[in-house]
């Protein structure tokens, strides 16, 4: 009887860890040297394992070394499984795209050659979907003004590497020290500070994914004025009580000169005494993204919008009460909307601000 028990025991703990397992989804992606692509993914909660490995070429089990030769025609890759009701394959392929250079086919930043070239392997029609949306809308955000050359590619086969890849950052302290100078000198970690921090990656939020996007180098040449570019796209600022807003008293909203998407209201306006447009909080809190800024030998907060990636501003701590903020923002930046045209110009939506105002 006892035995009988244990055995129903058993079989119930084996059924319920397969039934667990029967939810998970695999996910495979190429970008460049797998030590340093699983980190990201290793981070997030949902994320069960991540493997390195080999995936995309023809030969069966090869070897780390055949594949680094580049006759396979492998790519280095990790294979995560992740739990779909934890973390979404559209979060997976936002830490994708912000640990790579997508504009490289020759490799990924110090290692050259197709084995270390990046690629999504989809495994279903669904991920498919999801990635080619997600290479569209990094497509139209132009970030880098080249060509988003990543391939989105039919899953095939993946190949565990040996052992001794398999969490190379973290599995004794000769590997982590190897892992941390390679890193540091591999040159991935400045091009991701420098091209992708402050990014915006929301290409699954459909309410935002045709609406506020940010216009090619090109196209903003010919748009904005030489001004507005220059704040805007390259972190400059205008001269106070010499700007178009500063003064502004009248009843709007401000939206993004780059995007459109909208930003502050004249409800939020106030004199700060510095010629500047200020305001006391923003109209639309998603759309702020702070960075910080050590610039000019000083410690400030930058202000940037989330689709245009637009340089507006900064924000300091010495505004009224009850946010006690001043965002400190270029008119160069901005386009108002007055109240009596919200409607017409798209932004109808904020017209009740002022009716609840009176």
């Amino acid at each position: 009887m006892v035995k009988f028990f244990v055995f129903i025991l058993i079989f119930s703990q084996f059924s319920l860890s397969n039934e667990g397992e029967k939810n998970l989804q695999k996910a495979t992606f190429a970008g460049g040297c797998f030590w340093c692509m699983e980190p990201p993914f290793e981070k997030l909660e949902g994320v069960v394992s991540v493997i390195s490995g080999f995936s995309g070429g023809k030969k069966k089990n090869p070897a780390y070394q055949e594949v680094a030769s580049g006759r396979t025609k492998h790519r280095e890759s990790v294979q995560v499984l992740f739990d779909p009701q934890k973390v979404s394959y559209s979060k997976l392929l936002k830490v994708f795209w912000s640990n790579i250079n997508p504009t490289d086919s020759g490799g990924q930043f110090v290692d050259r050659g197709h084995q270390y070239s990046s690629a999504i392997f989809f495994h279903n029609l669904e991920q498919k979907k999801l990635a080619l949306e997600s290479k569209k809308f990094l497509e139209k955000q132009n970030y880098f003004n080249k060509k988003i050359v990543t391939p989105i590619l039919e899953f095939q086969s993946f190949y565990p590497a040996e052992d001794y890849h398999q969490d190379f950052y973290k599995k004794n302290l000769y590997t982590q020290a190897k892992y941390k100078y390679y890193r540091n000198a591999s040159g991935r970690d400045d091009f991701i500070e420098k091209y992708w921090s402050g990014k915006n990656l929301d290409f699954d939020n459909k309410n935002h994914l045709n609406k506020y996007v940010r216009p090619s180098n090109e196209v903003l040449k010919k748009k904005l004025t030489p001004l507005q570019y220059k704040v805007t796209q390259e972190n400059a600022t205008e001269r106070a009580f010499k700007n178009e807003y500063w003064n502004n008293k009248k009843e709007g909203i401000y939206v993004d000169i780059v995007s459109g998407e909208p930003l502050f209201s004249s409800i939020d306006k106030f004199d700060s005494g510095t010629g500047w447009p200020s305001f006391s909080k923003p109209l639309v809190h998603e759309h702020i993204l702070n960075k910080e800024d050590s610039s000019f030998f000083m410690k400030r907060v930058e202000v940037r919008s989330k689709y245009g990636n637009s340089h507006l501003g900064h924000v300091f701590e010495d505004g009224p009460k009850p946010t006690g903020l001043r965002y400190c923002i270029n008119s160069a930046s901005l386009k108002f909307i007055p109240k009596e045209k919200l409607q017409e110009s798209g932004y109808g939506e904020f017209a009740k601000i002022f009716d609840d105002k009176k």
